[in-house]
């Protein structure tokens, strides 16, 4: 008779922690991360301090789509709308736009300024309630289905927000609205230069740190959901709703939540990009923009945070990396521009990611798989799992 012997706890599915590992990782992202517009507004210029701010807007993005398609499964082309919304709904509450309406000019004789610590969750319940708007009438609906009922709903809004003056003049239409209020907390305003012990920190710099902040509560956020009982609960839809059901999930209540969580966080980038911009224009919000933020997750890793994260920084800096040396590069081979820059950033472009879906096609940094943990937590005892 075969006897079944002990696992030792080396071999066990726990992984065991390295504390120190974790903490020097933490400590050099974390100085990396303080330092990066620095060293780049040293090498670059301000242009390459400014792509960092849209990098930070797009990790923000890309966790809230992440949210929805990575978490849930649920394939969403429309996601921009959400940004849209966050956008639209903090110009409104900070720009002079309104007073043009005789009671909210009474009401607010010197204009509306509402301080960004009050438009902010205004615009991520109203981006969330957005979300819930869509979510419910698709609850029947899966996979390429869905991805052309959001499709329309994302260019519903676009368009909503282009012809929207007329009878009354609500969004200005596409003229966008300017004069929007930068973001200020109490008398510090993001707009204005700030000195630091000595060193002088732009306004990109400063919208460079808030969004980062943003970014990390967006991430804290998305890692407690992953390993909450909702997040089980998406992961168990998105494997097999059928079977999800079966077992007790109530799949309507659980889906409207994630199509309402990753709005909220595309509410948050948008009202963010609003202060950062001081204009907005149905032009921000095409359905390419939802392209580039569904290729962020795709690219970086679905249901991965930190490949995610990697995507939607690399889809950010990339594309404006190519827009900045393919035309000095054919200036120096060729003496002129032989093809457009635009054109040639464009190829290249869809060229690496042809290549990256051919040899990466889970991502650059996928999620572990729950075997490949068992198998290097066997290499690391040096010896096989043992069975009975």
């Amino acid at each position: 008779m075969t006897s079944i012997q002990p696992i030792e706890p080396s071999t066990t599915l726990v992984p065991e922690k390295n504390a120190t590992k974790t903490a020097v990782v933490g400590i050099v992202t974390a100085v990396l991360v303080i330092a990066a517009p620095f060293i780049i507004g040293a090498t670059g210029g301000n242009y390459w301090v400014r792509v960092l701010d849209f990098a930070m807007l797009y990790v923000m993005l890309a966790l809230g789509l992440n949210v929805v398609v990575g978490f849930a499964g649920l394939l969403d082309l429309g996601y921009i709308a959400f940004y849209a919304v966050g956008a639209y709904t903090a110009a409104l509450l900070s720009s002079p736009h309104l007073m043009a309406f005789g009671w909210i000019a009474h009401l607010a004789p010197a204009g509306l300024h509402t301080p960004y610590w009050i438009i902010v969750p205004i615009a991520m319940g109203v981006a969330a309630t957005a979300g819930v708007l869509l979510g419910a009438p698709t609850l029947r609906l899966r996979g390429d289905y869905l991805a052309i009922v959001t499709l329309g709903f994302g260019e519903i809004v676009r368009i909503f927000m282009n012809n929207l003056d007329r009878p009354v003049n609500i969004t200005n239409g596409p003229q966008g609205i300017t004069g929007i209020d930068p973001v200020q907390v109490g008398g510090f305003s993001l707009s204005q230069t700030h000195t630091f012990l000595g060193i002088t920190v732009t306004t990109t710099y400063m919208y460079y740190y808030l969004f980062v902040l943003c970014a990390l509560l967006v991430i804290w956020t998305c890692t407690r959901l992953q390993h909450s009982r909702i997040g089980r609960a998406w992961a168990a839809i998105r494997e097999d709703e059928i079977a999800a059901k079966a077992m007790g999930i109530n799949t309507r209540n659980v889906k409207l939540l994630a199509f309402a969580m990753g709005a909220s966080f595309g509410g948050l980038s948008g009202a963010m990009f609003a202060g950062f911009q001081g204009f907005v224009s149905p032009e921000s919000f095409t359905f390419w923009e939802s392209v580039v933020v569904l290729a962020c997750v795709v690219l970086g890793g679905m249901g991965h945070i930190p490949g995610v994260i990697l995507g939607a920084v690399l889809l950010a800096v990339f594309p404006e990396f190519l827009r900045s040396t393919m035309g000095p590069l054919q200036n120096a081979i060729f003496g002129h521009q032989i093809i457009d820059t635009e054109v040639i950033r464009q190829l290249l472009y869809g060229l690496a990611m042809v290549l990256i879906m051919l040899y990466r096609s889970e991502g650059l940094w996928p999620s572990p798989k729950h075997e490949d943990k068992i198998a290097k937590l066997a290499k690391r005892a040096s010896k096989k799992p043992v069975r009975a």
